[in-house]
């Protein structure tokens, strides 16, 4: 299970790189200006802990069901995927490799891993404060996002979008991403406990 999840992520990305880097040529900005934008997404960028953890898994024996960072990566990854649906699903209309791209990264991987969990659920207990340190991860993203947007004035996501927004907003828009994706890791914990 872990090695179709690990696929279909490292898919996903490598796509979504080949189109960020085409993007960047063709509009003269160069590989290095590609990469740095490929790397400002939340998106991208748990999808690549997500195929980490997932390659790291496949290796072992038991699936990787007690990796540390499982809980973490996979409330990530379907956070992504809720977050794509509720807020961002209207703003564009992606076609052909584009299309193929958002449909792995937003929709299919965070089901596949979703779906991993389920099926091979965590064997040790996980704490009810886990959570809190698996919120780590996008409260990294979260301040990353916006140092490297007050920098360079390029704000991946309109809820964050500080210039636009203003701090205060932007802040609160934070908090709220963050209080769902506690709530989503407590789901899956009281799922894993159900299951196992």
């Amino acid at each position: 299970m872990a090695a179709i999840v690990a696929a279909l992520a490292w898919m996903g990305l490598l796509l979504q790189l080949f189109l960020s880097l085409q993007l960047s040529l063709a509009n003269g900005n160069g590989i290095v200006h590609g990469a740095w934008m490929y790397l400002a997404y939340f998106t991208v960028l748990t999808n690549l802990l997500v195929a980490v953890v997932a390659t790291v898994a496949a290796r072992r024996g038991d699936g990787g069901r007690d990796l540390p960072w499982r809980g973490c990566a996979v409330s990530a990854i379907v956070l992504v995927g809720l977050g794509y649906f509720l807020l961002l699903r209207g703003l564009a209309d992606p076609e052909g490799l584009d299309w193929l791209s958002n449909l792995l990264l937003h929709y299919v991987v965070p089901l596949a891993a979703l779906a991993w969990w389920l099926v091979l659920p965590p064997r040790r207990r996980i704490a009810a404060t886990e959570p809190w340190r698996w919120l780590r991860w996008p409260a990294f993203y979260a301040a990353y996002a916006l140092v490297r947007g007050a920098i360079s004035g390029f704000y991946p996501y309109p809820f964050i979008d500080m210039a636009a927004l203003g701090i205060t907003r932007t802040l609160v828009h934070c908090l709220v991403l963050g209080l769902a994706f506690l709530a989503i890791a407590w789901l899956l914990r009281a799922l894993a406990r159900l299951r196992a």
